[in-house]
């Protein structure tokens, strides 16, 4: 495991752990709300660490509550994602012929559509909530990951030991399940991680455009939202949850690249 690995990866342990323990780490109320002019877009202090934003609200404790948000919808879609992109990429690069083609097809027309429009659209059409966030960012992005699995389903059904076990009898779920698929998983979990972030930032995006969580649930992208109004003399609220949705991601592009270099023999070699 190299140096920038265990940087990602202690990053987003202590911000798992941070949404975890929300309710203990947070020091304010995250939607309490403090209406006094003195309350108001308080600068960092002592009291509250990221100060406060328009409507007297602890924006640390909020940043705290938003981290469980975009934690929660980069894991849950590329959750979804990765089954259908595990399941359609393994049928059609080993069975090929016309579920094959059925499949690129639709990967292809997925393809043709620019994602994030393409998620604007349908939360347009179902309402901004959480729930549908995380179900849109995971049937839409998909695509890549079935591409991925299918191109190591080509190479490894012709490997010896592959028809080794066709020779043998087994059964052809038996041979993807536990032959196939555990030796195709290694990319597929790098391109995974990285999703993650991909994840986050355009739940970040939605909620920042006012189309994925809504006020009053703190959500770093809504918390950006509030402050593109005060950026001229209330930089803290676009600071904060700036660096942080830089920091996650970030990190998780870290681990990816580090899962990469430790799973990849050949690239080991080269170093």
């Amino acid at each position: 495991m190299n140096k920038r690995m265990i940087f990602g990866v202690t990053i987003i342990a202590i911000m798992a752990l941070t949404a975890v323990f929300a309710p203990f780490v947070a020091t304010h109320n995250p939607l309490a709300m403090d209406l006094s002019s003195e309350a108001r877009l308080q600068g960092p202090s002592a009291e509250h660490f990221f100060g406060t934003d328009n409507l007297g609200r602890d924006v640390f404790s909020r940043m705290v509550y938003g981290a469980r948000i975009s934690l929660s919808v980069g894991f849950i879609a590329v959750f979804i994602s990765l089954g259908i992109g595990v399941f359609l990429g393994g049928l059609s690069g080993y069975y090929g012929g016309w579920i094959d083609t059925i499949v690129m097809r639709i990967v292809e027309i997925m393809y043709c559509f620019p994602t994030f429009f393409l998620i604007m659209m349908v939360i347009t059409f179902l309402g901004p909530n959480i729930v549908n966030v995380m179900i849109v960012i995971g049937l839409t992005s998909w695509a890549g990951l079935c591409r991925l699995v299918r191109a190591e389903f080509l190479t490894l059904r012709e490997r010896d030991f592959v028809y080794s076990a066709r020779v043998q009898g087994v059964s052809d779920m038996r041979i993807i399940f536990r032959h196939i698929l555990p030796n195709a998983m290694a990319p597929v979990y790098v391109s995974a991680t990285l999703s993650v972030g991909s994840a986050i930032l355009v739940e970040s995006a939605l909620s920042f455009l006012g189309l994925g969580v809504q006020i009053p649930t703190p959500s770093w992208g809504n918390i950006l939202t509030v402050g593109k109004n005060y950026i001229d003399y209330a930089w803290w609220l676009t600071l904060s949850p700036g660096l942080a949705i830089l920091v996650t991601v970030l990190s998780f592009n870290l681990i990816g690249e580090g899962l990469r270099d430790v799973l990849d023999p050949k690239l080991r070699e080269r170093k």
